[in-house]
């Protein structure tokens, strides 16, 4: 039997699912050319590339497609630990904290490795009834493996009514 987390990988990774999903509810993650390079259940990496649509006047990434990437990373993961929930979860960013190292000027990788967090804040959400939340780590590092920013995505949980 095929589990809601197997299902929405699948989802993820289906490359026409995916780019009609973007460009369907994130518009700006699809011209941006965000991509998802690999998913399961304990990471996700998300890529951005460095062109027309996400540079700056100063010859390298956009601040903000950045902070999309990292925001996307951690967004996957939690995406998966509410998708088919029962009771049905509602997730929204409520906090960013972000640092820049480095001018970001090819392909950016955004790396999240808090899968079992999400999971473990999910759960507890779902046992308690409450609001719960989450800040999660995502890494962006250039082609050469230099680390070029970090984001703090803080998320918040809760069951619907």
């Amino acid at each position: 039997m095929i589990t809601g987390k197997e299902k929405f990988i699948k989802l993820i990774l289906h490359p026409v699912k995916f780019r009609l999903f973007l460009f369907a509810k994130l518009p700006s993650a699809f011209f941006s050319g965000l991509k998802v390079q690999s998913l399961d259940t304990s990471k996700a990496v998300v890529t951005v590339p460095y062109k027309w649509f996400s540079k700056n006047p100063f010859k390298s990434t956009y601040f903000a497609c950045l902070a999309m990437a990292a925001e996307f990373s951690t967004g996957l993961l939690a995406m998966m630990n509410t998708y088919q929930a029962n009771p049905p979860i509602s997730m929204l960013v409520t906090g960013l904290e972000a640092k820049y190292f480095k001018k970001a000027t090819g392909k950016t990788s955004f790396l999240c490795e808090e899968g079992d967090s999400f999971h473990r804040t999910v759960l507890e959400a779902i046992a308690s009834g409450e609001g719960r939340v989450l800040t999660a780590k995502s890494v962006g590092k250039n082609e050469a493996g230099e680390i070029v920013a970090e984001f703090l995505i803080t998320w918040s949980f809760k069951v619907k009514k």
